[in-house]
């Protein structure tokens, strides 16, 4: 993929974000941020009987990574707890239409976040 060229879904993203703002009283909090760049992206997450039932975002950074937080709330929505975990830049690059070469950090910053919520969501909730 040229470095200019993004596939129709990332377009679609960034043109029309999804779920973009803050969450009231989060169940699960992702944030990752890329020190190369500055991108900092924030993925909260409401879970009910281990599903995420809503997912918002709020990220500072270049086209793809906004496009990679939007599209990643709309991938982890009726997902299982374990589902999500398990979610990897390459599932959310590929499911995207892949991102230019110097744009892969965004789908591994979305990993990431989403990664870390659930991380910390299952620590708060082992039994």
């Amino acid at each position: 993929m040229a470095d200019d060229v993004y596939s129709p879904t990332v377009l679609d993203h960034l043109q029309n974000p999804r779920n973009a703002g803050s969450m009231t009283e989060p169940d699960a909090v992702g944030v990752q941020a890329n020190p190369i760049c500055g991108d900092t992206m924030k993925l909260m997450l409401h879970i009910v009987d281990g599903r995420v039932t809503e997912a918002r975002w709020q990220t500072v950074g270049c086209p793809p990574t906004l496009a990679t937080s939007s599209f990643a709330t709309e991938l982890a929505t009726g997902k299982s707890v374990d589902e999500v975990g398990a979610v990897t830049a390459d599932d959310i690059s590929a499911a995207m239409g892949g991102l230019p070469a110097g744009k892969t950090h965004a789908s591994s910053m979305a990993a990431d976040a989403l990664r870390k919520a659930i991380a910390g969501y299952k620590a708060r909730h082992a039994s």
